[in-house]
């Protein structure tokens, strides 16, 4: 997607919800905030937020220059550890949504 709105690196994203299990919120929310410094680490993520939306709600929205960078974080630490974790930690499977980004502001 081309458009003036939006800067070269962020064209397009992954929105992702994630829902704890109550007794594994606090998990959760270390699981997350420690993924920053691997989300640091990937050149082609270069936008990342964590986000917590309720007491066992949480969510992550990531934008990346292309499609290639979006598919190589889907197939990164953060993505692996997130899984790895998901039968003991989640109450459902993470839904992670593909977007494309249609204006930005930094």
């Amino acid at each position: 997607m081309t458009s003036a709105f939006v800067p070269e690196t962020t064209r397009v994203g992954l929105l992702a919800r994630i829902e704890a299990k109550p007794e594994h919120a606090a998990d959760v929310e270390g699981l997350l905030t420690g993924a920053l410094t691997l989300a640091e680490a990937e050149t082609g993520t270069t936008v990342w937020f964590a986000l917590k939306l309720g007491p066992t709600t949480f969510g992550i929205f990531d934008a990346f220059g292309n499609d290639a960078d979006r598919t190589a974080h889907l197939q990164g630490k953060i993505a692996a550890a997130l899984m790895e974790s998901a039968p003991t930690l989640l109450a459902a499977a993470p839904e992670i949504l593909p977007i494309d980004v249609l204006a930005a502001k930094f």
